[in-house]
């Protein structure tokens, strides 16, 4: 008997679900089945990969031995799958993810369209959440990934920094700042600032930024902390105050000629995005022809 991936993909199921019932239903098998194959590999190694009892099962050292191997094999074969997919373009599937605010309604968007014409059988199903819910979520098998504005340390999910993104310096196209190609700070700070709210990815890249620079930004006057950056555009848009938003989040209003986007003297507000998901669960083909096309170097175009 030969090894076969179809019985390794079996056996890291059973390991990850825990139990085989759980894993025949996974798989769309009938639990016999998914015993008999797990002893064919037990047979084919010569030893027990699996402590069984009534109440549960638990991997022996050779299964545990045998896990990382398992997991490798089966995301070599779906990476496989994506390479060729671009000369088939015949991937298929349901691609489930949660957003941020500021990636599920401005980045994202612009990105699923190129996405579909690389893979048009793929569905999109997207949540836009906070950070807090979108972890909930991957960390119930609700979401098979999320993409968020901050790294996320939590030992039973992987993090993986996917897109680059940069604050600006948002004012209204009639302000006194419009005209200057460099805002200064000391300038900057004679004006009122809406902002988001205290511990958004918005509002901790901008302290963390000045907090690096050592200014002193404790004399902003922020005359309003909002929950979403279509609410804080709105508010600059109306004469409220100035802001510091994501560039990309302001594209529309630059084009009408509504805002300006500046630049702040010697202070630069780099971020990226997250790509966070469960490191115990092998991502869907079709979230990982996602993170593909998200790993590609060029991106900016459609941003």
């Amino acid at each position: 008997m030969a090894l076969n991936f179809h019985q390794l993909h079996i056996f890291y199921t059973v390991a990850e679900k825990g139990s085989f019932s759980h894993a025949a239903s996974a798989l769309h098998m009938t639990q016999p089945a998914v015993t008999m194959q797990v002893q064919s590999l037990e047979d084919y190694f010569g030893v027990k990969l699996f402590h069984r009892s009534t109440k549960k099962i638990e991997l022996s050292e050779a299964g545990r031995a045998l896990l990382p191997f398992a997991k490798s094999s089966i995301e070599l074969i779906r990476d496989t799958d994506v390479a060729m997919s671009k000369f088939t373009m015949m991937i298929e599937g349901r691609l489930q993810l949660g957003a941020s605010l500021t990636m599920g309604e401005y980045i994202l968007p612009r990105l699923l369209g190129p996405f579909r014409k690389e893979y048009p059988n793929i569905s999109v199903s997207m949540k836009v959440m906070n950070t807090a819910q979108i972890l909930e979520e991957v960390l119930n098998h609700q979401l098979n990934f999320g993409l968020v504005e901050a790294p996320i340390h939590h030992p039973d999910v992987h993090t993986e920094a996917i897109l680059s993104d940069e604050l600006s310096l948002i004012v209204p196209a009639g302000h006194p700042l419009a005209d200057l190609e460099v805002v200064p700070l000391e300038e900057m700070l004679k004006y009122p600032f809406v902002l988001r709210e205290q511990g958004s990815g918005t509002r901790r890249v901008m302290e963390e930024e000045f907090a690096r620079c050592g200014m002193d930004y404790s004399g902003m006057r922020i005359m309003m902390e909002l929950g979403s950056t279509g609410a804080i555009k709105s508010a600059v848009e109306a004469g409220l105050g100035i802001s510091i938003l994501s560039s990309s989040s302001v594209k529309h209003e630059v084009t009408l000629g509504l805002f300006k986007v500046k630049k702040i003297e010697n202070i630069v507000f780099k971020r990226n995005f997250y790509a966070i998901y469960l490191s115990s669960t092998l991502l869907p083909i079709s979230a990982v022809s996602f993170m593909t096309f998200l790993r590609q170097g060029d991106l900016a175009r459609y941003l």
